[in-house]
C-alpha cells in the first residue's frame, strides 16, 4: 500500500482499536488459481505475539483453507470509516478557488502467515470470544451457550477456524493532513453537517488528526 508520510499511522494502539472498532476483514490469499479474497469477521487477540494475532472461522466449503500456497503471507484489510471531501467545505475556496475534491479514510493492512485450526474445542472458544466482544453492545447479550449443545456442536463441524499471527501492521490516516488548519476545520463542520454515523466517526478522527499536528 501507498503511504505517503504524512499519513502514515504507526501507534499501535491506534491500528488495534480501528480492528476492534471494524472487525470485518477482507482476507486476501494466494491459492493454486491466484488470488482469493474473502469478507470475514476476524478477532483481536492484542497480547499475542509483537503485534497481535487475527483470530476467526469459515465455512468448511470455502477453500480458503484448503487451497493455500505455501511459504505465503496472507494479507487481512480493515477498512475504518471514509468519506467524499467537496472541496466547498473548504474556506481557501472562496479565496483563490484552487481546490479539488478528494477522499477521506482510514485503513489498517495487516500481514502474516494463514493457520488453519481444525479443532471443534478451539473453534468454539473462538466463537465465544468473537461472540462476547460484538454482544457487548446489546443490553440482553446472547451467549454460544444459549443455543442447545447439539445445535451448536453441528454448526461448528461446518466451519474451521483460522489464525494468523500479525508479522506487520501498516496504517493509512487519510484524513486533511495535506489541508490547513482552516480546511481541516471545514471539513470536520461538513462531515457533522451529513448527520451519518460513518461521517461523524470520521469527523472526530479529522479533528484528532488536526489537533495533534499543532
Amino acid at each position: 500500500m501507498y503511504v505517503p508520510a504524512h499519513f502514515e499511522e504507526t501507534k499501535i494502539e491506534m491500528l488495534h482499536d480501528l480492528i476492534v472498532a471494524h472487525p470485518l476483514a477482507t482476507l486476501v490469499t494466494m491459492t493454486s488459481n491466484g488470488i482469493n479474497a474473502n469478507h470475514i469477521p476476524l478477532h483481536l487477540v492484542q497480547e499475542a505475539g509483537q503485534y497481535g494475532t487475527l483470530q476467526g472461522h469459515v465455512a468448511r466449503a470455502n477453500p480458503v483453507w484448503s487451497d493455500l500456497v505455501n511459504n505465503v503471507e496472507a494479507l487481512v484489510i480493515f477498512q475504518g470509516p471514509s468519506s467524499y471531501i467537496t472541496p466547498s467545505w473548504y474556506p481557501t475556496k472562496q479565496e483563490h478557488g484552487k481546490v479539488v475534491p478528494t477522499w477521506n479514510y482510514v485503513t489498517v493492512h495487516a500481514y502474516g502467515a494463514l493457520r488453519v485450526i481444525d479443532d471443534p474445542v478451539w473453534v468454539k472458544t473462538q466463537l465465544e470470544s468473537l461472540t462476547v466482544q460484538q454482544e457487548a453492545l446489546f443490553d440482553k447479550p446472547w451467549a454460544v451457550s444459549d443455543a442447545p449443545v447439539e445445535f451448536t456442536d453441528k454448526m461448528i463441524g461446518a466451519i474451521v477456524g483460522i489464525e494468523i499471527l500479525i508479522t506487520k501492521l501498516i496504517g493509512k490516516w487519510k484524513v486533511s493532513q495535506n489541508q490547513p488548519t482552516l480546511n481541516q476545520a471545514g471539513v470536520v463542520q461538513g462531515l457533522d453537517s451529513l448527520c451519518r454515523s460513518e461521517a461523524t466517526e470520521l469527523a472526530a478522527i479529522v479533528e484528532k488528526a488536526s489537533q495533534n499536528a499543532r
